[in-house]
């Protein structure tokens, strides 16, 4: 089991995308911990506790210390991976050092190249403050992170930028797609980012950005493929809101829709699959079945919900059968059907 925890709504960014900023009454609210060892109390074998927000460093290195103090107190393999802008850390890396440089903590950033990514509603967070916090990170901690660009109608033409860094820096980029939730209103094209992975495969980038390197990997093998494009994902993800709502999908947890009744499962050997379950987020369209890209379209149910919210299904099918020889140039679908 994979765990994602959102300890608050609260970040000290404010950019235009932000899908998160809505997964609480109130951005006061904290995560209880007792939320947290209950979950590992009930799935002790869950490999790895993901840090989303909000952002995470926006509460106290106490907080995490007590969760790794949980975990090896009771001989738990769980390794805690923060997800973060880093801006806390930029401010003041003493404070993180000692957590940063722990043994079981990984950490992961975000930057994409644009003026959507922002320090305040004014301040744009520049490829020089990235590089600068970057470098931070390397001295203080001893590595540079991997980052994520998120993938919007203003940093998309970027795109291939940020994974050109990633190269330059020698870490891996992860382009994803915006999703329709808090703030930001409306879903990035499901085609379109795939015409940017195809774009960064055919620059020969594919080694420094994750899901070009993902689709590669499904060409080959079947069962390459997970978040976002795994259709199986509610078997072994969970998410935890700062309130304590519990989800079996992180980006469906920002909406707080198919919330899993917490006592139910905790008291309980099954393992609850509410998105498997949906019929309306089967597929985009019953035709889908039958399409060679049907995975493709198809393995992440917050997009298929998504894209049937914004009446986007036939527009993305016209993009999807647009795009057929760059996906078949990739070995990807099958070019007889």
């Amino acid at each position: 089991m994979e765990l994602i925890i959102k300890p608050t709504q609260a970040c000290n960014f404010s950019c235009t995308f932000c899908s998160s900023n809505e997964i609480a009454e109130s951005s006061k609210t904290t995560l209880d911990l007792q939320r947290i060892f209950d979950f590992l109390k009930r799935f002790p074998r869950t490999r790895s506790i993901v840090v989303n927000g909000g952002d995470p460093l926006m509460m106290k290195p106490e907080y995490y210390f007590a969760i790794l103090e949980h975990v090896e107190k009771h001989g738990y393999p769980a390794n805690l991976g923060l997800t973060t802008n880093l801006w806390s850390f930029y401010k003041n890396p003493a404070k993180w050092r000692d957590l940063f440089r722990h043994p079981r903590v990984g950490v992961i950033t975000s930057f994409q190249y644009g003026s959507s990514r922002r320090v305040t509603p004014t301040q744009v967070f520049t490829v020089d403050l990235f590089l600068e916090t970057s470098d931070l990170m390397l001295r203080e901690v001893g590595y540079r992170p991997d980052f994520i660009s998120v993938m919007d109608e203003e940093s998309a033409p970027y795109a291939l930028e940020n994974v050109r860094l990633a190269k330059k820096l020698d870490v891996e980029c992860k382009l994803n797609a915006a999703m329709a939730s808090g703030r930001q209103g409306r879903h990035f094209s499901q085609s379109e980012m795939y015409r940017i992975y195809h774009q960064v495969w055919k620059e020969g980038l594919a080694p420094w950005e994750f899901n070009t390197k993902q689709l590669l990997a499904k060409a080959q093998d079947a069962q390459s493929l997970s978040c976002p494009r795994a259709r199986n994902c509610d078997e072994h993800i969970r998410a935890i809101n700062p309130e304590g709502d519990y989800y079996s999908c992180g980006s469906i947890a920002d909406d707080r829709e198919h919330a899993i009744e917490w006592d139910v499962e905790m008291g309980s050997l099954a393992v609850a699959r509410p998105l498997s379950t949906d019929p309306e987020l089967q597929s985009l369209k019953p035709v889908c079945f039958s399409c060679e890209f049907f995975e493709l379209c198809n393995g992440c149910r917050k997009t298929i919900r998504d894209i049937q919210r914004a009446d986007q299904v036939e527009a993305h099918c016209q993009g999807m059968q647009a795009l057929k020889p760059e996906l078949h140039e990739m070995g990807l679908g099958d070019p007889c059907a």
